[in-house]
């Protein structure tokens, strides 16, 4: 998923995952997958990714469709950087629910502490184009961030927190935590786990309980520099409680279930 520089592996998940999780957690990237500006003590990283789905934090936000993206980083010498995001979605709401894309702005410092590599970070969604239904709310929200790895042999261990004062859709305080590992394989395969958690203070107009996802599989690079990912994601809602909507889905919605994921991404 969220695939930048960063202080970790690449995670398996959407992109947009892997677009918070690179560019606030990833290690550096081989030098042959950057480009440097030595001059101005810069690297940019550029990751197009075509993704089966958009899952963020083990929900679609493409209703269950394909997605295409992409992300930029770019990174002083200094640890500070900036980066976006962009992906398609979409969303079921009554009367009606316009959005079509998502553009995520992110900045960060990146440091290392005894060995363990620390992102601390500000990450700005919003949704270019979006109106605002009648009686309705925007999407838009902002999040803190600090996430940390550590790697030991061949596994690397990776833990975050994420804070935002208002979350999606304006349902208030939100927090999530999530841990994980990615594993170095034999033949230049890795193994990646994630277990998380989100709690959400108006979780009616978020449109699920506090919940938990889960994800396992695993990526290799395949040609070219083309990584393939391969994964199973999952949640612990019911569908009942999966964002019903009034008047068009009052039995919940299919996109917290639990599914294969596969993507394909190149970093330049």
């Amino acid at each position: 998923m969220r695939t930048k520089p960063g202080l970790l592996a690449r995670p398996l998940a959407s992109l947009r995952h892997a677009w918070i999780a690179a560019a606030l957690l990833l290690p550096a990237l081989p030098a042959a997958a950057q480009t440097s500006i030595p001059s101005l003590g810069l690297t940019l990283t550029a990751t197009p990714v075509i993704a089966s789905d958009y899952l963020f934090r083990g929900i679609s936000q493409t209703r269950n469709n394909w997605a295409y993206q992409g992300t930029v980083d770019v990174q002083h010498e200094s640890g500070v950087y900036v980066g976006a995001f962009l992906s398609n979605a979409k969303f079921l709401a009554s009367p009606w629910n316009d959005t079509r894309q998502e553009l995520d702005l992110l900045a960060g410092y990146r440091f290392e502490l005894a060995g363990v590599a620390l992102d601390l970070g500000y990450i700005a969604y919003l949704y270019p184009g979006q109106d605002k239904a009648p009686g309705g709310q925007l999407n838009e929200y902002q999040e803190v961030a600090i996430k940390a790895a550590y790697t030991i042999d061949i596994v690397k261990l990776l833990g975050s927190f994420n804070y935002s004062p208002n979350f999606f859709g304006r349902s208030g305080d939100g927090f999530y935590v999530e841990g994980g590992a990615d594993v170095t394989l034999p033949y230049g395969f890795t193994a990646s786990g994630r277990l998380g958690h989100q709690w959400i203070e108006r979780n009616p107009l978020f449109g699920t309980p506090d919940y938990l996802w889960y994800s396992i599989g695993v990526s290799r690079e395949i040609f070219a520099g083309v990584t393939a990912s391969v994964a199973w994601y999952g949640t612990n809602i019911d569908k009942r409680e999966c964002v019903p909507v009034a008047d068009r889905a009052t039995g919940g919605q299919r996109i917290c279930d639990g599914r294969v994921f596969f993507s394909l991404s190149r970093v330049f």
